[in-house]
């Protein structure tokens, strides 16, 4: 008996493929700005907005919530704190663990880079109209929920 033919991918046309291309595409471009005007890499970008808006949390939760790397935000929170933007303290009734929180520089460092991300996300956007803007906000925030419920590909199924 034949075996059964195995179902086509057509990457272009792929979801995850899409979504990480774009993201990619997104990222590098706003990068550039960051990188030549800061001195920051996307991670490091990403570590000040999150303690921007909830000072004092652990790298692990950092990484939790930018779903990154857990030696990507290291890296990233090393250089931050060499650089003078983000001060590491430890928690005295747990030395494994420890607070972050942005210093002066690293506080100033985001109020500048915010109005620019903005202004990229709004030029992005402008490809849609207000009603598509809000279904994409939709949308992604349901895909995002079911992405977390789904787990890695091949392991769960809801």
């Amino acid at each position: 008996m034949p075996e059964p033919a195995t179902p086509e991918l057509h990457l272009a046309h792929f979801l995850p493929y899409r979504l990480s291309v774009l993201s990619n595409t997104v990222s590098t471009a706003i990068a550039g700005a960051y990188a030549r005007r800061f001195g920051l890499t996307i991670p490091q970008w990403r570590v000040i907005a999150v303690l921007a808006r909830a000072p004092g949390l652990s790298a692990a939760t950092v990484a939790e919530r930018t779903a990154m790397d857990k030696v990507a935000v290291s890296r990233a929170v090393s250089g931050l704190a060499r650089a003078g933007r983000l001060r590491i303290a430890r928690v005295r009734s747990d030395r494994r663990r420890s607070m972050l929180t942005l210093t002066a520089r690293g506080r100033a460092v985001y109020a500048r880079i915010v109005p620019l991300a903005l202004d990229y996300e709004r030029r992005l956007l402008a490809e849609l109209s207000l009603p598509e803007q809000s279904q994409l906000e939709l949308m992604l925030t349901r895909l995002q929920r079911r992405a977390g419920l789904l787990g890695p590909a091949g392991k769960a199924r809801v």
